[in-house]
């Protein structure tokens, strides 16, 4: 163990992610209305469009299980974070940096990340409707290598099973309303081992996550159906969503390794 940040300051910045917490439990006012078009949406939405929704499902269902085809290279990741390409790093010495490291290397790919998404948005929304078949599954996607980005980043393991429902769940804490945020914080307070029993036998949480992420698009993802509109609306839809799933991501991850550190002081 090496790294250098004290007990105290260890505090501070748990209290600084308990604030962020707490604004993340105020829903905007607009989400509230998403979830009401998406009623008359799926009246007029193509079959073809419908049968994506159940293989982004299916995806997920297989993420959690296996990794399916999600799972991302460690090394690149992890030579990131210590910025060199010398020699090869574990996780254990990624999880002993300075905590000011970690956070540098999670806010890159998160960054990156959002600029590939609004790319993304903006390209998928040249053809409206019928490519937004394309977007949601591609969205996804880009979310969970996000992630798994960002949990290598503070040295946890996305091929470990236990991990991937952390990740899940931060996937799902994005999207969630007031009830279902304040629901997996205090989820993620248990202790790993009561964590990864909930998760298994409470909620099938790649289901809830597939249900929550069309709600979230709600009123945002009508403007995409527009043609050559949706190119402006799709790459900011797409952006705002990559923001809100990296931040996530990296304020939970972050609040782990902190709790852990503070354990063994």
């Amino acid at each position: 163990m090496f790294f250098i940040e004290t007990a105290q300051e260890l505090q501070l910045e748990l209290e600084k992610i308990k604030k962020w917490e707490h604004e993340q439990k105020d829903l905007w006012f607009w989400e509230k209305l998403g979830r009401i078009p998406f009623k008359i949406l799926d009246k007029v939405t193509p079959t073809f469009i419908q049968n994506k929704m159940l293989q982004v499902i299916d995806e997920l269902g297989r993420y959690v299980q296996s990794g399916g085809k999600y799972l991302i290279d460690e090394k690149a990741v992890v030579q990131r974070v210590f910025k060199s390409s010398a020699t090869s790093y574990s996780l254990t010495e990624v999880a002993s940096l300075p905590l000011e490291q970690l956070d540098e290397a999670a806010t890159h790919y998160q960054q990156a990340r959002r600029r590939f998404a609004t790319l993304q948005g903006a390209t998928t929304g040249i053809g409206g409707l019928f490519t937004l078949g394309l977007d949601i599954p591609m969205l996804v996607g880009l979310s969970l290598k996000t992630l798994q980005e960002i949990a290598l980043c503070y040295g946890y393991d996305p091929n470990d099973p236990a991990e991937r429902l952390f990740i899940i769940r931060c996937l799902q804490f994005a999207s969630s309303d007031i009830v279902g945020k304040t629901a997996i914080l205090n989820e993620l307070t248990a202790t790993d081992q009561e964590r990864n029993r909930e998760a298994l036998s409470q909620i099938q949480g790649w289901r809830e996550v597939v249900i929550t992420y069309r709600d979230q698009f709600g009123w945002k993802k009508l403007f995409q159906l527009v043609p050559v509109a949706g190119i402006l609306f799709g790459a900011f839809v797409n952006q705002s969503m990559i923001q809100d799933v990296a931040e996530a991501g990296r304020m939970l991850y972050r609040k782990r390794r902190i709790l852990e550190r503070l354990q063994t002081i």
